[in-house]
């Protein structure tokens, strides 16, 4: 198993019961001793980034349940460093935030493609070895990220596409119920 840092995916475990991560996969931006935190990559909001956003009508981007952590909050990953300053890398040609101004401006201009930027509402964190107390008690696989992954069109599939990224007998999990007792 992949030590978590910047650029890790956290796969929840098959059984994982918490309603916030049921089958979920959360691209993990930071990783220290105070705390974690990521993005949820595979729960869509209900709302589009121009229901959220004034300027942005007519704008109908997806935008993703991030987490539980300040749901009044927009963040963005992404994969243009050298369009959007003040970015920070976070993975292999990943991107977390920057100013938000320029990514306004860019969507209205048509500047960027859709699929290389992702939005999420609110985040997923974690404090002070709580992460890392989750990983032992096996919540959460962990798998480096790929690009693929992280801007999948069809966040349905991300849980899948990361086990079977992860290979071997994790693959098979894939088809696991969410309550076992139903089996």
């Amino acid at each position: 198993m992949i030590q978590p840092a910047p650029g890790i995916l956290l796969i929840a475990d098959p059984f994982l019961k918490d309603p916030n991560f049921i089958r979920t996969v959360v691209f993990l931006c930071e990783h220290r001793d105070q705390g974690s935190f990521g993005f949820v990559l595979n729960k869509q909001f209900e709302q589009t980034l121009d229901e959220l956003i004034t300027g942005l009508e007519g704008h109908r981007l997806p935008v993703y349940y991030g987490g539980p952590v300040q749901p009044d909050t927009i963040h963005f990953l992404h994969q243009y460093p050298e369009l959007i300053p003040d970015a920070c890398p976070v993975g292999p040609g990943i991107y977390w935030g920057g100013n938000f101004e320029t990514v306004s401006a860019l969507i209205k201009t048509k500047s960027i493609d859709p699929d290389k930027i992702k939005f999420f509402i609110g985040y997923s964190g974690w404090g002070d070895g709580q992460l890392d107390e989750e990983l032992k008690e096996k919540s959460w696989l962990t798998v480096s990220a790929t690009r693929n992954l992280v801007f999948h069109t069809r966040h349905n599939e991300v849980w899948k596409g990361s086990l079977q990224h992860l290979g071997g007998e994790y693959e098979m999990m894939i088809n696991f119920p969410i309550d076992p007792q139903l089996n």
